[in-house]
């Protein structure tokens, strides 16, 4: 089998949008402020910025 050669200039790159970095913004602090609820003792809203914020919004600030 023939080996295809990569041209130069079609490496593939990573392009990060300004929907990235507010996504990214989003995420870093809906978790900032899910710890914090959890240092005030909330057991409800707590768990569930977290999970928002590790699971949706920052995979979402990857992959969009």
């Amino acid at each position: 089998m023939a080996r295809q050669r990569r041209k130069r200039g079609s490496e593939p790159t990573l392009k990060f949008s300004k929907i990235n970095l507010w996504f990214a913004l989003g995420g870093l602090a809906t978790i900032a402020l899910g710890y914090y609820l959890l240092g005030q003792g909330s057991i409800t809203l707590a768990p569930v910025l977290l999970v928002l914020g590790y699971a949706v919004l920052l995979p979402a600030a990857i992959i969009l």
